[in-house]
């Protein structure tokens, strides 16, 4: 359900596509052509949510703001299955994994990585192209390779495809 909040109302960039059982309202900006998964949560009733061109939100994500502050979520970013993120800045091209937590004024760079059930600390910050894993996540020693950047470019691209064909693909049954 995308719904105004008081006299919030959420902005939808081109090409967007919104699943019917999720749920989008309030002070929300979506890029253009960003897929929200079947279960989402994205909710701007007290605080604000931007949200950049081409990103997945997947199924049962949770996104939301403290009262009078800001969620960012730039370009291309995916945000895996049922992984909540909470008043922090997620910038381009990271990957949030499954069932992983982005607390409170965290900051997860271009190109990071916050793996599978993480923990992102409040005010923790993952620089660019660091992988983080654990609770509470800890950075490993590597960093993003080109390969994997290559991978997973094409792994949003699937999603950008996606929210293209979903408007015209999904249809009910009986």
């Amino acid at each position: 359900m995308i719904s105004s909040f008081e006299d919030r109302t959420p902005q939808i960039g081109p090409d967007t596509y919104i699943h019917p059982s999720a749920d989008v309202f309030g002070d929300v900006v979506l890029g253009a052509g960003c897929w929200i998964g079947p279960g989402a949560r994205v909710r701007g009733d007290y605080g604000r949510i931007v949200i950049g061109d081409g990103t997945a939100v997947e199924d049962n994500v949770v996104i939301h703001a403290r009262p009078d502050e800001q969620t960012t979520i730039g370009d291309r970013v995916t945000l895996g299955h049922a992984c909540i993120v909470h008043n922090a800045t997620i910038h381009d091209y990271a990957v949030i994994g499954m069932g992983a937590i982005v607390s409170d004024w965290s900051d997860v760079g271009e190109w990071a990585v916050v793996a599978e059930g993480a923990v992102v600390r409040q005010h923790q910050q993952i620089p660019a192209e660091h992988i983080a894993v654990g609770v509470p996540a800890k950075l490993l020693e590597k960093t993003v390779s080109a390969e994997y950047r290559a991978e997973w470019t094409r792994w949003k691209e699937t999603y950008i495809d996606l929210a293209r064909r979903y408007p015209t693909g999904l249809k009910p049954v009986g």
